[in-house]
């Protein structure tokens, strides 16, 4: 089971680098990668376990979060619509986004980050990723709001793009022309 013990934080070299596209058919160890990093997610979302183990509750996690530079990432989340998402995707592509774009009222936050780094983060309101699930079939998923909002985050960690990289640093909370603002 991975706990905070095992994220990496803000400064480890492997948060900036390209993660490696995973191998096919996927090798019993990135299978329990994507396992473990949903696992995560989902033990951080339950009060008890969380509390038992000290983990910081996320929606999103990538494999480079625990040392692991290779192109895999797990979200879990109910959207404004009540649309629950649980799933691991390896080697997530973006294959289509909105015009539209979007930014968290609240901004973002990171399991990596200890700190609350304030700021809008202005992303696409819409996006359709392509990838590959722990069975190894191709998968596709169209994602509004704030599972968007979270995978774009999530695709951002295997290029090595941290979530305040997005950030004005001139004026933080800068109301973007273009995009909606979001409530979490």
């Amino acid at each position: 089971m991975i706990t905070m013990n095992e994220i990496v934080r803000d400064g480890h070299p492997v948060l900036r680098q390209k993660a490696e596209a995973v191998k096919l058919p996927l090798s019993e160890n990135d299978k329990n990668t994507m396992n473990s990093l949903l696992e995560y997610i989902q033990n951080s979302q339950d009060p008890d376990i969380a509390e038992k183990h000290q983990l910081r509750p996320g929606i999103g996690l990538a494999a480079p979060q625990i040392n692991i530079s290779k192109q895999i990432f797990a979200l879990q989340l109910v959207d404004s619509n009540d649309r629950e998402y649980s799933f691991s995707i390896a080697n997530p592509k973006i294959i289509s986004h909105s015009v539209d774009k979007t930014y968290l009222t609240s901004g973002e936050g990171c399991l990596s980050v200890d700190e609350n780094i304030p700021g809008y983060v202005v992303r696409y309101a819409r996006v359709t990723i392509r990838g590959i699930d722990i069975d190894g079939n191709e998968v596709k998923y169209r994602l509004k709001g704030l599972a968007a909002v979270a995978a774009q985050h999530e695709i951002d960690h295997l290029n090595g793009i941290m979530f305040y990289d997005h950030i004005n640093q001139e004026d933080p909370f800068k109301e973007p022309d273009d995009a909606e603002p979001l409530e979490r």
